[in-house]
């Protein structure tokens, strides 16, 4: 591909803050640059404009571009894991400083960013020929907040206790 889709993502005024708090997170992640807005701009001059990092190999960018605009959960960044550590960990560290837990894995981090943390693979639970399994799938899900791996492959497999 000629040009790379790079995800853009407008703050109010913690675009910098946002991005070390990603890095963090993620493996293989670092910050690229940082832009303060110039003298004369709509920004306060001095104050960083644009910061662009990447995590795991994909670039994004950052703006402060003010109040106006919020996140919301029609867009989402999927984290495939292979683990329950895995899940366990993204979990905890997309929630700390002020996330809020959401349901069927999925979280809002403390700057409003929606994610779906889930184990590699869950949608052919879903889409499994054997039609009862893909439903008892997915009502387990549907019951949890952060996905139970081995609960889940449970209740697929038709092996959960009930509570």
């Amino acid at each position: 591909m000629k040009h790379q889709i790079v995800p853009n993502l407008w703050f109010d005024g913690n675009a910098e803050e946002a991005a070390n708090f990603y890095v963090s997170v993620f493996p293989d992640s670092r910050i690229l640059s940082i832009s303060n807005y110039p003298e004369g701009s709509p920004g306060p001059a001095g104050e960083p404009m644009v910061v662009e990092w990447e995590m795991n190999g994909q670039r994004f960018m950052g703006i402060n571009g003010g109040p106006q605009f919020t996140f919301s959960e029609a867009v989402s960044f999927l984290i495939e894991c292979d683990t329950q550590e895995e899940i366990d960990t993204y979990w905890d560290q997309l929630l700390a400083g002020g996330g809020t837990e959401s349901m069927c894995g999925w979280l809002k981090d403390r700057f409003g960013l929606s994610w779906q943390v889930a184990p590699a693979g869950m949608e052919s639970l879903f889409a499994d020929a054997d039609k009862t399994k893909a439903e008892r799938a997915m009502k387990a899900m549907m019951g949890m907040r952060k996905i139970d791996l081995a609960a889940l492959k449970a209740a697929a497999d038709g092996t959960a206790v009930a509570q």
